[in-house]
């Protein structure tokens, strides 16, 4: 049997990154998924992701930079519970280099693993608000990877060009359990409904035609 191709997946444990792992594998990749505690309010990040992983049958790596919190008080009310939560795209709901800093430790761990590939779930709806979700700047991120490694690890957003509903239509396609994942930027017994990211995954699978397994408290 010939080797399989390794790759890094950066798994938050939301529908995004969740379908990228569930294509990787459907790629043939031999999937190692990374995922990190970086302060966040919705710690459940963290165990979505784990649950996503497990139900796809890849080993995760969980990494530790909940330290960053102190870092990003008084900047993103992802992190800092005394900034409000907006229902539309805000200025503090973006976590600065959040995404460099996540990459950055993904090609450690590719290096580690003998992975030529690292694969984040940035995606076509995210591109116009995010910097660190555009292809310029992970094109960019990925020649640094190859300078600081030596080696020729790529870095890609599989879904950079195309808006969330096809993900999620494309998720269901592949069989992401939608039920095992996380949007919510708080952290309560059930999604808010009401934050940004809950406005767009109930739009997304709306605009897909997919049933929407999220409980929602509005």
């Amino acid at each position: 049997m010939a080797k399989r191709d390794k790759c890094v997946v950066v798994l938050s444990g939301g529908p995004d990154s969740s379908t990228v792992a569930y294509w990787a594998k459907e790629q043939g990749y031999d999937s190692y998924a990374i995922t990190f505690s970086y302060g966040q309010i919705a710690t459940k990040e963290v165990e979505y992701a784990t649950q996503v992983a497990e139900r796809l049958g890849i080993p995760i790596k969980l990494v530790d930079l909940s330290s960053l919190k102190d870092i990003f008080a008084g900047v993103t009310s992802l992190c800092d519970e005394n900034i409000p939560m907006t229902s539309s795209f805000s200025q503090p709901i973006i976590v600065p280099f959040r995404n460099a800093i996540f990459l950055s430790i993904a090609v450690s761990y590719a290096v580690a693993v003998g992975a030529r590939r690292v694969f984040y779930g940035a995606q076509g709806s995210d591109e116009p608000f995010y910097p660190d979700c555009r292809r310029e700047f992970y094109e960019s991120f990925g020649r640094a990877a190859k300078l600081g490694t030596g080696q020729d690890i790529t870095i890609e957003a599989p879904f950079n060009n195309i808006p969330k509903s096809r993900i999620v239509k494309l998720g269901s396609e592949l069989g992401v359990p939608f039920e095992l994942t996380w949007s919510c930027y708080l952290n309560g017994s059930k999604h808010c409904g009401k934050c940004e990211s809950c406005i767009n995954r109930k739009k997304a699978f709306s605009e897909a035609g997919i049933v929407d397994p999220t409980e929602y408290l509005e």
